[in-house]
């Protein structure tokens, strides 16, 4: 039944979530084009002599990718369910859909229609949805398995069938009760609906969308279940994937040492290098705050095999911390791939917070008392920001401040009338809009401390155990409750990350941060 309207179903899902996944794969392939090592990590297999790779064993690769992609999104999302699957209204896919099933489902109204009726498609739905009801039966579940057996036994709906005898109604009943007794309660409204409809064809149909609804219902339990053993072993099953991948990719794949990842980790041991020239530097690896901000002393080169002092420790933070400031289309490290879209969004998040905090900041220096004291001020404040500033990309952050500063003047008007308090003076006006404004400038000082103050937090939160880390820095409480949420995601990929690869950054780090390469250089994990 190839038109029939199906939106998720165990086998469906699989599809729909393996070509998402699939393509994910495919460009975390892509990516590593020309940057995967050879490297020879204890307890870990050593890469095979280059081989040609056939286009089968290259689509298994993809496969393999994909698995590891889903298992590590269940792990780091915990909020990872699949849903359903729907079209943009009046796209092609959209109308190409709606045909398809229409003709469909207008095709078996003619045949049941017919004199006699002509009921072997209507049998082939039966079928289908006898599987689909099996399908959400847990291997205990002997006894119920067995009734919808004999509740829908093929064989005899197929002499009933050709004798003229098939109810049809009466087998839509049965199979209304059944899902009705195996769905979550979510859908026991939407079940109860269906046994109104009078009209076996449209009744059918609405049964194929419940029960796949229901399977998809059952999907997502299965992954909230299987979660827990997945943290458990997901470390070792992506570290196993990922030198697997590296081993199996088609020699032209092979050109230097994790080439990004090495360069990633390079820049960020010539920042660490450069602030333990400073006296502060000891308490580094603890906290990692002593890594001075962008516009602090500029790092100097940190050449292959030169002794420094830095931790391996500090480096892999500094290297989480670069990945919130990382420049538009340049390529993530290798290690970084399946979580450059979460990182993209972090990195976005942060940029808005600050921008955010710094036009509070503002607004209450220009009116302090109104603004702290008015119940809900901050909050209106905050969401007009918001608002205007959400999904923009940074190359339009002077055009919205322009809005947002049209818009907090109006906001501060109101608040004020409210009150009882006269308008802001053209003066307090001017200044409020032109401070505003003057956030767009990178080197605005109200701006800079506030980030200043996030990447203080951040830091903290990349730290090893620091993920659940709750010490906001002053003169960020409009945003503290979005910032700990940003920063326990944060603390968790990285984490999740230095874990998983650990190994790889202490045969790479030992290289220029230990003399002669001795194995003394290796991170927590």
């Amino acid at each position: 039944m190839p038109n029939r309207e199906k939106t998720t179903s165990s086998d469906s899902n699989a599809c729909q979530n393996t070509d998402h996944n699939s393509k994910r794969a495919r460009e975390y392939e892509d990516s590593l084009a020309g940057n995967v090592p050879n490297l020879c990590l204890p307890g870990l297999p050593q890469s095979n002599p280059p081989q040609v790779f056939s286009m089968s064993e290259l689509l298994e690769t993809a496969n393999e990718l994909s698995k590891m992609n889903i298992a590590h999104e269940i792990v780091v999302n915990h909020d990872f369910r699949l849903q359903e699957l729907n079209f943009l209204p009046n796209s092609l896919e959209s109308r190409v859909k709606e045909v398809l099933h229409k003709a469909f489902w207008d095709s078996l109204k003619e045949e049941l229609s017919k004199t006699p009726p002509d009921y072997s498609r209507a049998i082939k739905l039966i079928q289908e949805i006898k599987e689909s009801l099996l399908s959400l039966i847990l291997p205990r579940q002997t006894r119920l398995r067995n009734q919808i057996e004999e509740g829908l036994d093929m064989e005899l709906i197929k002499q009933e069938a050709e004798h003229g005898a098939l109810d049809i109604p009466s087998l839509t009943t049965y199979i209304l009760g059944m899902m009705a007794m195996l769905c979550a309660p979510i859908r026991d409204e939407e079940i109860q609906k269906l046994r109104s409809i009078s009209d076996p064809v449209h009744l059918l149909r609405e049964i194929f969308r419940i029960l796949d609804l229901m399977k998809l219902d059952m999907i997502n339990f299965t992954i909230q279940a299987l979660r827990p053993y997945l943290q458990q072993h997901s470390i070792q099953y992506e570290r196993k994937k990922f030198q697997e991948l590296l081993n199996r990719l088609p020699s032209t794949f092979f050109a230097g040492s994790l080439a990004r990842t090495t360069e990633w980790l390079r820049a960020a041991a010539a920042k660490v290098s450069s602030s333990d020239l400073l006296p502060s530097s000891s308490s580094s690896e603890t906290s990692g705050s002593s890594v001075p901000p962008r516009s602090s002393v500029p790092p100097r080169e940190v050449a292959a095999g030169e002794v420094s002092i830095c931790s391996p420790t500090a480096v892999l933070n500094q290297a989480y911390m670069d990945l919130l400031h990382w420049e538009p289309g340049k390529e993530y490290p290798e290690t970084m791939l399946m979580d450059k879209e979460r990182l993209r969004t972090i990195q976005m998040q942060v940029n808005q917070l600050a921008i955010i905090a710094a036009v509070i900041l503002v607004s209450s220096s220009i009116y302090g008392n109104v603004v702290s004291n008015s119940s809900g001020c901050v909050d209106r404040l905050k969401w007009v920001t918001k608002a205007l500033i959400e999904g923009l990309p940074n190359t339009r952050l002077a055009d919205s401040l322009l809005d947002i500063s049209n818009q907090i003047h109006q906001e501060l008007n109101s608040i004020l009338f409210q009150l009882g308090y006269p308008a802001l003076t053209n003066d307090k006006t001017a200044s409020l809009k032109g401070q505003i404004r003057s956030i767009a400038d990178k080197d605005n000082a109200v701006r800079t401390v506030i980030e200043q103050r996030i990447q203080t937090f951040l830091r903290h939160c990349v730290c090893p155990g620091g993920q659940n880390c709750k010490n906001l820095p002053q003169g960020l409480a409009p945003v503290q409750e979005e910032l700990l949420e940003v920063g326990q995601r944060f603390g968790n990929l990285t984490a999740h990350n230095r874990q998983v690869f650990g190994p790889y950054y202490s045969e790479i780090l030992k290289n220029f941060l230990l003399p002669g390469g001795k194995n003394g250089g290796r991170t927590e994990s």
